[in-house]
């Protein structure tokens, strides 16, 4: 009978502690960094070159569709991608040099990151 106080400890424990989370897969963040760079570039893309025509906002959701995350991933990769778009925004109303510097350098990380992904991750 001395164990129902540690027993009882341990099962408010568990309580308290919330609803159980599924475990984010190891590419999680990898994939929260490429979901906020599509919204940065989504954001910046009809501003600096939108001759290009790509639909930013389609890879993200292509990308979502593909990796089949529940729905708390699923709403920390849209999250990530509004973060993006609404950090440039703030910034930048017509496209300057800074802009389209930056719209180079997330092209090439973005690039770099669904390809690291990709190789150590994929099956």
């Amino acid at each position: 009978m001395r164990f129902r106080p540690l027993a009882f400890a341990i099962v408010v424990a568990c309580l308290a502690a919330g609803p159980v989370r599924a475990i984010d897969p190891p590419y999680q963040a990898e994939m929260e960094r490429l979901s906020e760079i599509l919204g940065s570039l989504y954001f910046l893309g009809p501003l600096c070159r939108p001759e290009a025509g790509t639909d930013w906002r389609g890879q993200m959701a292509e990308l979502i569709n593909l990796d089949e995350p529940d729905d708390d991933r699923r709403q920390r990769l849209s999250g990530a991608f509004n973060s993006g778009y609404e950090a440039y925004a703030r910034l930048y109303r017509v496209c300057t040099t800074s802009a389209d510097e930056a719209m180079t350098r997330l092209l090439v990380e973005a690039e770099k990151t669904a390809r690291d992904i990709h190789a150590r991750y994929a099956e």
